[in-house]
């Protein structure tokens, strides 16, 4: 909304930040704007932060100044507190201009002795050492908006700054100096939400032409995949309307159909992700695992809807799911899902890999078993028993051993099964051509696949 009533009447095309610091929580928007076509490049914010915790540190500084006065704590008194916090705001809002302000609470509490009067001064250098750290930390998401944006500070072109708490000096100096320019201060940052929501509201309503206002997604949207990984299908930040698609593929032999599990998050493991929605794919021809291919969709409208739709490319058969707005997630839990996978980042790497390693593994014995079943009596008898033995200990490392033990499993059988080809040509492989391990081709069909976690039904 910010931006849109900025960049009404803009011809030029540029990059702008919308920097907005509400009463409870801090949003930072990175747009670009251009030939009527607002485009949200990316969002971040804190859920925790806004004008309340500023107006917190001034109560908290007189609940400390007058205890050490009077030896009287008023944070236990509620009608006292509330009074406090009145003042608090009203004293934070002269210091944008002002250089000190008075607060004073006449019959503040009592006594044995009888009524207690507040009074104190508050300079604006005092408040500044008293909420330094909470400006600071506007930075943090600042930053990673700017990241996810590709954009660095230097390459936006204007600063739009959005709330009361933005007419603070010290907010505009920290702004002013990371982006190395001044904040725009041709609107109001008191009314700049309500112009823009009136302009949105007159787009909708076709009084207002020629202006599109592009948003993007707040997380990526992906498929549970197999071994309970979440496979990205659309990234956190990508342009809405959008559409996207994958293959994916069948998980065991002749498997009749597939569960489609959609995913909302930032977290590469799909259990620790939100689940939007899930669908049953079923009347799949039987067939070799990793043969039959299901072309999964996701597509994003205008209004934020969701349709994920999954297609047998063999027979044609689809099913399909929508996903509204309404289902998804607040700003909060947004920001606490994407903290959350900061947070487990490293965690997170490492069982993905763990995954993925048991599933090379799998496919490894898999490739390596039919590879030994098609060529038949052309494998000696010894290279057989052999390949087959490792083939055996790969299985066992995948149900009971521990990730070392099939790693180690898997890069024996990969070493046995090039002794396959070895028996069957006489001299090693010819030039260009894969053996069955992870590294060669992708059997018929399966080319531009990925195996899915889909169990039968």
């Amino acid at each position: 909304a910010s931006a849109l009533a900025y960049g009404l009447d803009k011809k030029k095309d540029e990059i702008i930040a919308v920097y907005d610091p509400g009463g409870g929580t801090f949003d930072i928007s990175i747009l670009e704007l251009g030939d009527g076509v607002f485009e949200v490049k990316s969002t971040n914010g804190d859920t925790h932060l806004g004008g309340d915790d500023f107006d917190q540190r001034i109560i908290n500084w007189l609940v400390q100044e007058f205890k050490r006065d009077t030896g009287i704590d008023l944070s236990q008194d509620r009608m006292a507190l509330q009074r406090l916090k009145e003042a608090a705001e009203k004293a934070k809002i002269e210091l944008s201009t002002l250089l000190e302000t008075e607060i004073n609470l006449p019959f503040i509490t009592a006594d044995a002795s009888g009524p207690k009067h507040l009074l104190y001064k508050l300079t604006r250098s005092k408040l500044e050492q008293l909420v330094a750290d909470l400006v600071e930390k506007t930075l943090g998401p600042v930053k990673q908006a700017l990241a996810d944006a590709g954009l660095s500070p230097s390459q936006v072109d204007e600063v739009i700054l959005v709330g009361g708490q933005t007419r603070m000096p010290m907010v505009q100096q920290l702004v002013r100096d990371f982006f190395g320019k001044e904040p725009h201060k041709g609107i109001n940052p008191d009314e700049v939400v309500a112009i823009g929501a009136a302009i949105q509201a007159g787009v909708l309503g076709g009084e207002v032409k020629d202006i599109l206002l592009l948003d993007v997604t707040p997380l990526t949207l992906g498929v549970e995949t197999l071994g309970g990984v979440m496979t990205p299908i659309i990234p956190r930040n990508t342009t809405i309307p959008v559409r996207k698609s994958q293959i994916f593929s069948t998980a065991t032999d002749a498997q009749p159909s597939v569960e489609i599990h959609v995913l909302q998050g930032e977290r590469p493991m799909a259990a620790d992700n939100k689940t939007l929605g899930r669908f049953i794919l079923d009347g799949i021809p039987p067939a070799p695992r990793g043969v039959p291919q299901i072309e999964v969709t996701f597509d994003i409208d205008a209004n934020g809807i969701l349709h994920v739709t999954a297609q047998d490319k063999a027979t044609g058969r689809e099913q399909k799911i929508v996903i509204k707005a309404s289902s998804g997630l607040t700003e909060e839990e947004i920001q606490r899902m994407i903290r959350e996978a900061e947070a487990h980042a490293e965690e997170d790497r490492r069982r993905r890999e763990e995954a993925e390693t048991r599933n090379q593994a799998d496919n490894l014995a898999y490739q390596t078993e039919r590879s030994l079943r098609e060529l038949g009596d052309k494998v000696p008898a010894g290279i057989r028993q052999e390949v087959e033995g490792k083939i055996a200990a790969v299985r066992s490392a995948l149900q009971s051993g521990s990730i070392e033990q099939v790693r180690s499993a898997m890069n024996e059988l990969a070493l046995a099964a090039q002794r396959i080809g070895q028996a069957v040509y006489g001299s090693g492989p010819a030039a260009g051509a894969g053996g069955p391990g992870p590294q060669g081709p992708a059997g018929p069909g399966e080319e531009g696949t990925v195996e899915g976690e889909y169990r039968e039904v």
